[in-house]
């Protein structure tokens, strides 16, 4: 409790003999050290009536019990004084303070009682809160009294509890039986209740405090404590065990009184073996655990000089009041009247709390060992620091990492801007004033460390030689003019200005065309360092952008680790998949990519974890992408778009064979004269099985064509060094078809030294064999046994295209594609004129059907007005195929001439393909993607297309193998596309 002194000091005796293991000889006080003791034994509030009454505790001579054996001679006080370290041969020692009684010693309790009252009577009018004393009802006469709940732990006799008592009544009922001295009550430890929750302690106090009468008798043990009520400070009452009790009837409800019986224990003989062995077992294990715990040496001192002597029960009872046990053992204690019984439940009690405290005892020692290890090793090495100093041959950590970053500073102090060098500066001065064993130290050293590794003012030369640059370009890739022709531009500029430049290029395009590879060739020609980091999926801004350095594990953007990485402050930095930004919690990357990609702002960026400004004018920033609708507006008006349409077979086949073959060689091990594609099986393989507009897919068929070849050489070489493994029928039809012999299988061991010409010519014509059958043709007609079957088939489906079907040309993220539309008659009957549509097509598409629909009846009413089809005919228009979704403008001009082919009856003109959008007056509005379409229509053998008029200038910049053999129409109102698909024979006349 707060304010109360926890060490006790008691008079004694000045004897020499008065001395223990615990306090020094001579002295003439006993301290006894409670400041750690259990509250269930001794509280605070009992060392105050302790201190407070110390002039009142009355020394009596103990009567000697009727056949009992003296303490002096006992040979239980005698393991017990070595046990507690008393010596009890002092007269003045002799004397004990007489706290509590027992039924076997009732007259001598009170006669000695009754002796003390006489011997004090001048301070019977002390304080209710002072220390016990005898009062004038016996505990034996009391049969009537207040039951009180104890909710942890049962009351032993002899010892303290403190209890809190929230009922007023109870209360008054307390103060009541001081005031008559008659300060008794039962203590009765409480049942579990069934339907609360063991683990709540607060709600079953709670529940303590609402039972009342019966309920509450329900739910008490039958055997209790006798306590006498030593003293009472507001709701807190501090009850002394003296005696068991058993609960016989109730009295009254509130306060609950009951009647009780008061229980002696069970006769038995003091000299009984068993008795003493078992007992002296109880000694034993408590001085084994004296040894371990000072808490229980408080605990024996203070019984044996407040309660008296141990005897059989007394002994019994302290072992299991003291120990750990939980509520349930230690009542089952409290109720064995059976000394022996008694013995045996204390004993396997102190056993586990002996083992409790020898794991105690290994868990410190191990802690302390590693504490104690940890220390000597940092005492070590700080004198291991000092005498290197001493002695010259090292400077401690601070010293040698402020020499590290001042090294790294000093040969490009000139460059580092003004602002960056006061930054590190001020910084090396706070990191000689930090502990090393701070984490602000390990803050500012990383910190340190970033900022002075950086390329400050260093730049790698570039090349201005434009002939050089167009070489390497040439070399690395086919094709791509316009990608080329910038990056040449980009030279250019640098060499008539002398310095270079930064600038932000977005090639865009499908995949496999070619976009991170030419990145990496761009920076090669100018002779940069190259960087590449996709953000495809990046949520975080911190990537960017950096952490703040207070943050665990803080690192800076990508752009900082991008120059450590390179090393220059100009290389070329390859930012991946821009397209396929991220947004989350962490904030929108592609906002904090607006600073790092403007010109006008990236000579200034801020770095969160650098918080000094690092110049990127000099970066050249080449974006890739996909799809260039899903890059924020604000973000790709900073960037020159440069798209990247896709191949034609034409470069298809040169980029097989001058880029993919040699590397699928190379990777796969097989030599160029073991293995030869043909032209038609090249073409077959684009064609038929590698469509898109990348290369991608063409480069792993031919990597999938060389693997089987590499295995099958390999099989072929190992069924000829081993030819009685071959006995599978497979490999020897490998071995067969592919021809390898090997010249040492008929090697003749018999003669080794024989070299006649026979066996020397059999040997040369086996190697010519060898080098004739070793070469593996791949043609058109065994195609599919390295690739398997065609993936793609021709999308030209009709040779003359039937009536209401029309082709249309499409653009995708793979490329161009051609597609039909095709229109139906469902229905005929007047007035039941409609469309239907289906496809999976977007709403876009949609639209575009519903007004193809009017334009096709507004011109059959200019064409033919008498001509009721689209009046009096449900149609139905299909776009296959069904499992592909479609959506987009371009299809207009294509849906009308479906439906005025129907209209009609005639079909369209052969080879011919169309796309663009149309209004409701016929129209002709551009579209987009006209490099694709014009692919996927060579690939269709189509020969006619139309495009709308204002899609002229990008077809006249494609390049000449793209446009040649094509016969292309530029129309910008529909009645020439009519003229175009339904007028060929007037033209063939």
């Amino acid at each position: 409790m707060k304010g109360f002194d926890s060490n006790l000091r008691l008079q004694a005796s000045s004897s020499p003999e008065f001395s223990n293991g615990f306090l020094p000889k001579r002295q003439n006080f006993i301290n006894l050290n409670l400041r750690n003791c259990y509250h269930r034994s001794f509280s605070p509030t009992m060392l105050k009536l302790f201190t407070s009454s110390a002039s009142r505790v009355h020394h009596l001579t103990p009567a000697i019990r009727v056949g009992s054996t003296s303490p002096v001679e006992s040979p239980l006080f005698k393991a017990l004084s070595q046990l507690t370290g008393w010596n009890r041969r002092s007269a003045s020692l002799g004397q004990r303070a007489f706290f509590c009684s027992e039924p076997t010693d009732g007259e001598a309790a009170a006669e000695a009682e009754a002796k003390a009252v006489e011997s004090d009577s001048e301070g019977s009018d002390s304080k209710s809160s002072s220390a016990i004393v005898p009062t004038s009802p016996r505990p034996e006469d009391c049969l009537t009294v207040l039951a009180l709940p104890v909710p942890h732990r049962p009351l032993f006799p002899g010892f303290y509890m403190p209890i809190y008592v929230k009922d007023p009544k109870v209360l008054a009922a307390l103060q009541e039986s001081r005031r008559r001295q008659a300060p008794y009550a039962g203590a009765f430890l409480l049942k579990d209740d069934p339907s609360a929750d063991s683990s709540s302690t607060t709600d079953a106090e709670k529940n303590i405090n609402e039972l009342k009468g019966k309920e509450l008798l329900n739910r008490l043990h039958e055997v209790g404590t006798l306590a006498q009520i030593s003293s009472i400070q507001g709701d807190q009452v501090i009850l002394v065990g003296h005696r068991r009790l058993r609960i016989t009837e109730m009295v009254s409800e509130e306060p609950l009184t009951v009647k009780v019986d008061h229980l002696k224990d069970n006769p038995f003989d003091m000299d009984d073996d068993v008795i003493k062995a078992t007992s002296f077992e109880v000694i034993s294990t408590l001085r084994d655990v004296l040894k371990t715990s000072s808490l229980w040496r408080d605990h024996v001192q203070t019984y044996t000089q407040h309660i008296g002597d141990f005897t059989y029960p007394r002994l019994a009872d302290f072992g299991a009041a003291i120990c750990g046990a939980n509520r349930h053992q230690a009542q089952e204690v409290l109720e064995e009247l059976d000394v022996h019984k008694r013995l045996r439940l204390t004993l396997e009690l102190m056993k586990k709390e002996m083992e409790i405290s020898k794991i105690q005892e290994t868990i410190a020692k191990a802690i302390e060992e590693k504490i104690s290890g940890e220390q000597r090793r940092y005492l070590l090495n700080e004198q291991l620091k000092a005498i290197k100093k001493e002695l010259g041959v090292e400077t401690d950590d601070k010293s040698a990492l402020s020499a590290k970053f001042r090294e790294r500073i000093e040969p490009n102090k000139e460059k580092i801007p003004a602002h960056v060098l006061q930054v590190i500066e001020e910084e090396l001065t706070k990191l000689q004033l930090l502990e090393a064993s701070s984490s602000e130290f390990n803050v500012t050293r990383n910190y340190l460390d970033w900022l002075t590794i950086l390329p400050w003012g260093n730049f790698s030369d570039e090349n201005f030689d434009v002939v050089r640059a167009q070489k390497i370009l040439d070399e690395d890739h086919y094709g791509l003019s316009d990608v080329k022709e910038r990056i040449l531009e980009f030279i250019a500029v640098g060499r008539l200005r002398g310095t270079s430049q930064g600038k932000i290029i977005c090639l865009s395009g499908p995949p496999g065309v070619g976009k991170t590879s030419i990145g990496r060739s761009i920076a090669r020609a100018l002779n940069r360092k190259f960087f590449r980091f996709s953000v495809g999926g990046l949520a975080d801004v911190a990537e960017i952008k950096g952490h703040r350095r207070t943050y665990v594990g803080a690192m800076p953007g990508k752009m900082v680790q991008c120059l450590k990485s390179v090393g220059t402050s100009n290389p070329l930095v390859l930012i991946d998949e821009i397209d396929k930004l991220g947004k989350g919690h962490a904030g929108d990357p592609a906002s904090a990519l607006l600073e790092l990609l403007d010109p006008e702002q990236n000579a200034n960026f801020l770095d969160h974890y650098l918080d000094v400004t690092i110049d990127l004018s000099k970066v050249l920033f080449v974006c890739t992408a996909n799809v260039i609708d899903m890059i924020p507006n604000p973000l790709l008006d900073r960037m020159e778009v440069i798209s990247i349409a896709g191949y034609i077979t034409d470069e298809k086949v040169h980029i097989a064979r001058d880029y993919l073959e040699k590397t699928a060689l190379g990777d796969c091990g097989v030599k160029p004269e073991q293995v030869e594609v043909s032209d038609a099986a090249l073409l077959s393989l684009i064609e038929n099985y590698c469509r898109e507009a990348g290369v991608r897919n063409l480069q792993k068929q031919i990597e999938k064509i060389y693997r089987k070849i590499a295995l099958k050489l390999v099989r072929a070489g190992a069924v000829a060094e081993e030819p009685a493994v071959a006995s599978d029928p497979e490999e020897a039809e490998i071995v067969a078809e592919v021809g390898v012999v090997s010249p040492e299988n008929h090697t003749d061991k018999e003669n080794p030294v024989s070299s006649d010409s026979s066996l020397e010519e059999s040997n040369e014509e086996a190697q010519t064999e060898k080098m004739a059958f070793e070469k593996v043709m791949i043609d058109e007609s065994n195609l599919a046994d390295y690739v398997g079957k065609p993936v793609f088939h021709a999308e030209k489906l009709y040779e003359q295209t039937p009536v209401g079907v029309v082709m249309g040309l499409a653009w995708t993220s793979m490329g161009g594609s051609t597609l039909y539309i095709e229109t139906t008659v469902v229905e005929d009957g007047e007035g039941k004129g409609g469309l239907n549509i289906t496809g999976q097509l977007g709403d876009v598409m949609k639209e575009s059907a519903q007004i193809a629909h009017t334009v096709a009846r507004k011109i059959m009413l200019e064409k033919e007005p008498e001509n009721q089809f689209f009046a009096n005919s449900k149609l139905h228009l299909h776009v296959p195929a069904g499992a592909t979704p479609k959506d987009g403008p371009s299809a207009g001009c294509t849906m009308i001439t479906s439906l005025l082919s129907l209209a009609t009856k005639k079909p369209v003109r052969k080879d011919l393909a169309m796309t663009g959008e149309v209004t409701l007056t016929g129209r002709i509005l551009p579209i987009g993607g006209v490099k694709e379409k014009t692919i996927a229509a060579r690939r269709s053998e189509i020969k006619t297309i139309v495009f709308p008029e204002a899609n002229r200038r990008d077809f006249d910049e494609l390049a000449e193998n793209v446009k040649e053999g094509l016969e292309v129409h530029f129309v910008d109102d529909y009645g020439k596309i009519f003229e175009l698909a339904f007028g060929y024979d007037k033209q063939e006349d």
